[in-house]
């Protein structure tokens, strides 16, 4: 395996566990709301939902970007 392959395997696993925090926080929001017995606790749930979700839909794409290879002239 070359030096390339190794540094792009460990980048796929950097944002597949960039993946898998956003999901664990949203399903964490999601059990926080939903067993919720004030109104506090449910927006609290609700916010970490939402903060989990824009977690999930940025943090990857924004890596992607950020580690794409340059274009070759």
């Amino acid at each position: 395996m070359t030096e390339a392959e190794r540094l792009a395997r460990k980048r796929y696993y950097i944002i597949m566990g960039a993946n898998l925090a956003a999901v664990a926080g949203a399903v964490l929001g999601l059990l926080i709301a939903g067993r919720a017995q004030t109104t506090g606790h449910s927006v609290l749930g609700g916010a970490l939902l939402l903060a989990s979700l824009y977690f999930m839909a940025v943090v990857p794409r924004a890596l992607a970007r950020r580690w794409r290879t340059p274009e070759q002239p």
